[in-house]
This record gives C-alpha cells, structure tokens and sequence, in this order.
C-alpha cells in the first residue's frame, strides 16, 4: 500500500468543523491553542461556535481549515503514533498546500497560521468587491478543452482563466466578473452547466497579483525547509522538496492554476498511489480522488473515529 495524504481548501469550512477532535483529544486542543496565540485571536471559538459568515471570511477561513486538519495530524502522531511520513506524499488544495507543508515539517504552525491569515486578507484586498467572479463549469461534457474554450471566450471582454482544474466535470474558472460572465455563456453552449462561486474574490488568476506580491515579501522572510515527505504541489502537479523551489511556487500558487486532476493522476500513475486519505475538514478531496483515481481507495480522517479506523487499518 502506498499512501497519500490530502489536505482540503476553502469551501470546506462549517461551524462545528474540529470539535470533535478538541472534545476527544489533548493533542487536537494544543494546535488550536498554539494558533490562537499564533494570530492572536480565538479562532478555536470562532471554529466552534460561528457565526458561519465570520468563519466564511476567507482570512478566517484559511487559517481555521488548516487547524483541523493540523490537529488530526497531530493526534495520529501524539496519540496514535502514526507520523505524516508513513506516506509516500502530501498534497494540498490551494490553501491545503501550507497544510500539507506545515504537516511535513516544512513549516512551524504558527508560520503557517500567520502566513495563511495575511494570504486571506491579502486576496482579499487585491481585487475591490463586486469585480471579480468565479464560476464552477460541471457536467458529463466538462473537460480542460472545453473550460480552456469559454475561458477564451470571457478573455474578449477582461481576465479570465481556468483557476481549478479539479476533475473531469467540476473545472472552475476565474476573472473579471463580465469575462467570467460571457464565458459562463460559452460554456453552456457547449455543453456544460456553470454555477456561479459565491466568493469574495477571483482567486487563482491574474487579479490576484498584489496578492501575490504580498505573498512574495512575507514568504522571502519565512524559514522554509526540506519536507519530511515530498509535496506534490499546485503548480506543477509533481513532486517537490526543495525549500527554495517550494517557496516560489506558494507565490506563483497565489494566480496560478490549481492543477489537482493532474497531481491526482500523477500520483496515482508514477507515484504508485494506491490508497488516499483526505486529512481535515469535509471530504470534497476523497470525492474528487474516486473520481480522478478509482482504482486507489479513498477516505477521509475528520472525527475521532475515522482517525482511529484509518490507525487500525495500517496493521
């Protein structure tokens, strides 16, 4: 069995998420304090008890997905025994990528805290309210060809990009609100069904470069080093170890494409992937994994009892 361990994005979030880890486990409570005091704020609270548009915020939204799945990481070690390199890689979904490096040891937990707040409020303000627009394009007949063709057609009147290609029917795309707009009209004349993202901002495309530059100036400062285990990043879809490269690419990630179709098959193909375990909050990833790789089981660690399931099944 080869494992690898995903770690979810934004859309993930829900009041609740994590509490039952905190309820059931010393270790899960640590993390969420060491965040707290990390940002200096109560997200552990906020985590628990909402209100639901404050979690949304995407500043909030960042930093509270990464501790819980941090926190499952941290009981599979502290009570379980079970270290992030039983696997032969970690992959994150955009901002699951600091996840994924924070659980490899490429990062201390509360650097991934810090940097994950700044990179929400930093995309938050890189593109004024009401401009920008997401769209998720899905159905039997979406594919990268056909996202790549209405993206081309909103590009006539502004920005617009495929930002997420997650899997063959479900390619988000990204831009200027009446660029994504006129490619929401394309796509469905070729076929596709394209609901419009309820998001505060274009994430995931050329908008997002004072994002970017932020990011750039608060990563040139951050210690970064080698990972336990390979990250499969976002922008290159393969394997990668090196701080240095790691460093440039969480930058680049910023208004680049979220290429995860292609990290899961790579993973599947030449990594030799047989078995995938989504680490967090939800189970959108384990979703998309059956899909992408059906071959490869698939499952998600959020409660106490997946945890202690997942440990069993290691033998």
């Amino acid at each position: 069995m080869t494992l690898a361990l995903l770690f979810p994005g934004q859309g993930s979030q829900s009041v609740g998420m994590g509490v039952a880890l905190a309820d059931a486990f010393a270790a899960a409570r640590e993390v969420y304090a060491e965040i707290d005091e990390a940002l200096g704020q109560k997200l552990s609270v906020l985590m628990r008890e909402g209100p639901e548009d404050q979690l949304t915020l995407t500043e909030n939204a960042q930093p509270a997905l990464m501790a819980v799945s941090l926190a499952a990481a941290r009981v599979l070690k502290v009570e379980f025994g079970v270290d992030v390199s039983r696997a032969a890689f970690v992959a994150g979904h955009s901002l699951g990528e600091y996840s994924a490096l924070c659980a490899a040891g490429s990062i201390t937990l509360a650097d991934t805290a810090r940097l994950l707040k700044l990179r929400g409020q930093a995309m938050q303000r890189a593109v004024p309210v009401g401009r920008g627009a997401m769209a998720s394009l899905i159905g039997p007949k979406t594919d990268l060809a056909l996202a790549e063709a209405a993206a081309a057609a909103g590009s006539e009147v502004g920005v617009c990009v495929v930002a997420n290609d997650n899997n063959a029917g479900n390619i988000v795309i990204s831009g200027d609100k009446a660029a994504v707009d006129r490619a929401i009209e394309k796509a469905k004349e070729l076929g596709a069904r394209a609901i419009p993202l309820n998001v505060s901002a274009p994430f995931h495309c050329p908008l997002m470069q004072p994002a970017a530059d932020e990011m750039a100036t608060a990563l040139a400062s951050a210690t970064i080093v080698a990972p336990s285990v390979a990250v499969v990043a976002n922008v290159t879809a393969r394997p990668e170890r090196d701080p240095e490269v790691l460093r440039r690419l969480l930058v680049e990630q910023v208004t680049g494409r979220v290429r995860w179709r292609e990290s899961m098959e790579w993973m599947a193909g030449e990594g030799g992937v047989t078995r995938v375990a989504e680490i967090g909050s939800g189970k959108v990833l384990a979703g998309m994994a059956k899909r992408i790789a059906p071959d490869a089981e698939s499952l998600s660690l959020n409660t106490p009892e997946d945890l202690e399931a997942f440990v069993k099944s290691l033998g």
